[in-house]
């Protein structure tokens, strides 16, 4: 049951985008040895979120991000942004795509690394 408009919900009450998520996304194109690990944790961590970013053996950089499921949807949105885009922030490298997959949040150690 929603709240009464103007009511905060209760404490067991669903509220949207405040669900724990966990986002792994790989994302490709000239992102290793750019700087893209180091921009890709400083974005994470103005966000709050725990995890990390490293580089795959084929080039890919893997970020696994956790937190409320909206803030993980932010950082998402950061990485998949086209290069030159404001929203990028000045992104280091270039993008050429990013698959992204959606888990359940699991233990984490807080914060968020470079691996």
């Amino acid at each position: 049951m929603s709240p009464a408009p103007g009511q905060e919900p209760g404490p067991d009450e669903e509220q949207p985008g405040l669900d724990p998520a966990r986002l792994l996304a790989h994302v490709r194109g000239d992102v290793q040895g750019v700087g893209f690990r180091w921009w890709t944790r400083a974005r994470a961590l103005e966000l709050g979120l725990d995890g990390a970013a490293r580089n795959l053996p084929d080039g890919r950089v893997e970020v696994t991000a956790q937190g409320p499921r909206a803030t993980c949807e932010e950082l998402l949105g950061l990485l998949q942004a086209p290069d030159g885009a404001e929203a990028a922030r000045r992104r280091p490298g270039a993008v050429r795509g990013v698959a992204a997959q959606w888990l359940g949040p699991r233990e984490l150690p807080g914060g968020f690394v470079e691996l």
